[in-house]
């Protein structure tokens, strides 16, 4: 698959920065960018709903001065994500603001978006939907998805539970769009590997929450520094959608992060306050099995710079290993 125009030219490595709830704001976006992946942010982080039209036109002009100053410097286009769910009373609203600052990128969640493609296309952006499997796959590119974003196990948040080996090449099979693959990236050795499996690009998000940029708590990019992928746990207790979440961020609730009980897909809702239990969201923190690579929490720029030094020294490795 070749990479779409908007893409070619513009990425230092074939990585998107995934959007995080409540930790991704316009200055974490902007510094992705900037350094050359694209960076994205959940619509729902902006609040109320008029915030996000100032958010999309602060990122486009910040962009376009940078691009100005530095015409061949490679500077991503950004993404922002909409959750399709039937409680998001926001949704239409949102994609009205993006359709009129013609976003480049619309990242879909959860409901095969049908009329969110219709409007993307209709300006001529893309549209990437997540899935956890391969029937929610074929939903999506029925729909005319330009791509489709496999969560695999290890992701962080809202994770599937399939290898990547498997759900990759199954969906490749009957998928010529554009394949990203989403699960314990942390390392530009992992980002080759998502290349070497199949994928197009790699979804890597809770590596950049522990960055300078994010918006998250100092006790969050801590625990992310301090904790290895044994100190996950994966719960539908509380969003009712099955997702990964640290477990000393759970036990300071006084609950028992070894023995959750379930909830059922009746406790969604993502309406324009996000989750009725914002409690919840806030105290109890995501993160994919990938923090085992998570030492620091650098800047931005560093830590692309990092991420790309490794991805292209993986590369050199394989290609070496090949010509046996």
């Amino acid at each position: 698959m070749t990479l779409p125009k908007i893409l070619q030219g513009n990425l230092s490595i074939p990585v998107i920065g995934s959007p995080l709830f409540l930790v991704s704001g316009p200055e974490l976006v902007i510094a992705q960018c900037k350094a050359g992946i694209v960076g994205s942010f959940p619509a729902l982080n902006a609040r109320p709903q008029h915030v996000l039209d100032e958010w999309i036109v602060r990122i486009k002009e910040e962009l376009a001065a940078a691009k100005e100053e530095n015409p061949h410097r490679p500077i991503a286009p950004f993404a922002v994500n909409q959750i399709c769910h039937a409680s998001n009373d926001r949704l239409m609203a949102d994609m009205e603001s993006c359709v009129k600052h013609e976003v480049p990128i619309i990242i879909t969640s959860l409901r095969p978006p049908e009329e969110i493609v219709t409007a993307a296309h209709s300006y001529g952006g893309l549209v990437y939907h997540d899935v956890i499997s391969v029937k929610h796959a074929r939903k999506a590119a029925e729909q005319g998805v330009d791509g489709l974003i496999l969560v695999c196990a290890g992701a962080g948040g809202h994770a599937g539970t399939l290898s990547p080996f498997a759900l990759v090449r199954e969906v490749r099979e009957f998928f010529d769009g554009t394949i990203i693959l989403s699960g314990a990236i942390s390392s530009g050795s992992a980002v080759a590997s998502s290349l070497a499996l199949g994928a197009d690009l790699a979804y890597m998000g809770t590596r950049f929450i522990a960055t300078e940029e994010a918006n998250a708590e100092q006790a969050y990019k801590d625990m992310l520094i301090e904790s290895v992928a044994d100190d996950i746990v994966y719960s539908s207790l509380f969003t009712g959608v099955a997702g990964n979440y640290l477990k000393p961020s759970i036990a300071r609730t006084g609950l028992d992060p070894n023995n959750l009980p379930d909830a059922n897909k009746s406790s969604m809702n993502f309406g324009s306050g996000g989750n009725t239990d914002a409690k919840a969201w806030k105290d109890i923190w995501g993160s994919g099995q990938g923090i085992g690579a998570i030492k620091n929490a650098p800047s931005v720029q560093s830590l692309v710079d990092e991420l790309k030094q490794e991805y292209q020294a993986a590369v050199a490795d394989l290609t070496e290993k090949s010509i046996y």
